[in-house]
Order: C-alpha cells, then structure tokens, then sequence
C-alpha cells in the first residue's frame, strides 16, 4: 500500500539578507492511506512551514515529498498547483468563503480551477450531496452571512471534499470556533475518517484538537521529536485503552 504522504530529510531555509534561517532540520515521516493525524507544536516549531510544504504550496531546500505516489519536491510552481487541485483538500481557520456567494457555488468553487472538466449537472450534483453529507442540505442557497461560523466551516469542509482529494490539510479548523462547535467539527472529521476512510491531516497547537487524532506527531526547533498513537486510535483499532 502506498503511503500518501512520505517525507525524506526534508530540509527548509530561508534566507534573510545575509542571514540564514534553517526552520526544517530533516523532517522525515509516512502516513498511510485513511489515518487521521495530528501535527502540532508550540510557536516556531516549524509546523506552519511543514504544512505550507504538504500543501504544495512551498517546496524544500532540500530532501525528497511524494505526494501519493508523485515525487513533488523539485515541482515548479505551475506543477504544484495543478498537484494541489488534484490531491488536495484544503480547510482553514478563517473558513476562506466568498461573501456573496452561495454555499453551493462556494463548494463549487475549487472545479473552476480543477485540471479535468466536470459536467456541470454532475458538479451540483456533488456539491449538494456534500453539503447534505455535513448537515447543510437546507441551506444550498444561505450566503455565509447568513450562516453561522461552525455552518461556514462545515461548507469550507464540503468545498475541500469536491475534488475527491487523496489527503485532506485542515490549518487550526477549530481557530474560530466555540468549544461546542469546535467538538462538532472535530466530530465531522472522525466520521469523514471513519466512514469513508479519508486521510487527514490536522495542523494545531491545541493539544484538545490534537486529541482528536488517531496519532500526534509533535514537532519542535524544526525536527519530529514525538509521534505517537492516542486513546483515539486504541478504540478504533479495538485494543484496550490503559
């Protein structure tokens, strides 16, 4: 079985006049098809620059990123875009919605730039089916003013599903959220995991959040220091919680 994610040595510097900041220092890790991880750490760590490099939307210094079985990590710009629409799915913290625009368009959004065609009947199809599938089937045509923040992050999450992405990146997804919505959230994501056995990845310093994740890989001074299983994936794999 392929992983979705392998990292080899990945090394990320950036360089600031004269100065050299090295913010990865050989960051190696898989994930396997269908696992709900967790990459956390404190401020500085390096996550954000790892999660900017899972997303295709930087690329390494050095070390080598297969993406699905691609080998992205020399990809130009242009490629990496295309790898993006392709196998990618993408949750933030600020939802990323248009204002004035639909919760059906706004799912609908991420085809506009997909790199094969979608029949537009199957599109909406797709979309409204999405948005029934996180409890929004009565709400198609609610703007996100008029929908409240946990409804806006469930139509971001039906938007980064429209592609059928290999792995889904959610940044902080729970940033703006109440504890209520935030558990909510976290839910859906579970059962996203479980159900239809979509990889994740969860970017967050709330070790709440991290929780929820069926193994936490914790990062620090740009280096993997844990990464371990939790209570999460005991229960799912029927073992006895200690």
């Amino acid at each position: 079985m392929n992983e979705v994610i392998r990292l080899e040595e990945i090394r990320k510097t950036y360089h600031l006049g004269d100065q050299s900041v090295e913010v990865l220092k050989g960051v190696s890790l898989g994930i396997q098809p269908g696992e709900m991880v967790s990459l956390t750490g404190a401020s500085g760590s390096g996550k954000s620059t790892l999660m900017n490099l899972l997303g295709c939307l930087d690329r390494p210094s050095s070390g080598k990123y297969w993406l699905d079985g691609h080998d992205v990590s020399q990809l130009s710009p242009a490629q990496r875009a295309r790898m993006r629409g392709e196998k990618l799915g993408f949750v933030f913290q600020s939802f990323q919605l248009l204002s004035r625009t639909s919760a059906l368009d706004n799912v609908l959004l991420p085809l506009e730039y997909a790199s094969h065609t979608v029949d537009r009947r199957e599109a909406r199809r797709r979309a409204q089916q999405l948005l029934e599938r996180v409890g929004l089937g009565e709400r198609l045509d609610h703007e996100p003013s008029q929908l409240s923040g946990g409804q806006q992050q469930r139509v971001a999450i039906a938007r980064s599903l429209i592609n059928r992405p290999a792995l889904l990146l959610a940044d902080e997804p729970t940033g703006n959220l109440d504890s209520k919505t935030s558990r909510e959230i976290l839910q859906l994501f579970k059962e996203l995991h479980r159900n239809e056995g979509l990889t994740i990845v969860i970017v967050t310093h709330d070790p709440h959040v991290a929780q929820a994740a069926e193994r936490i890989i914790r990062l620090s001074d740009g280096l993997v220091v844990e990464d371990t299983r939790t209570d999460a994936a005991l229960a799912t794999s029927g073992a006895p919680t200690p």
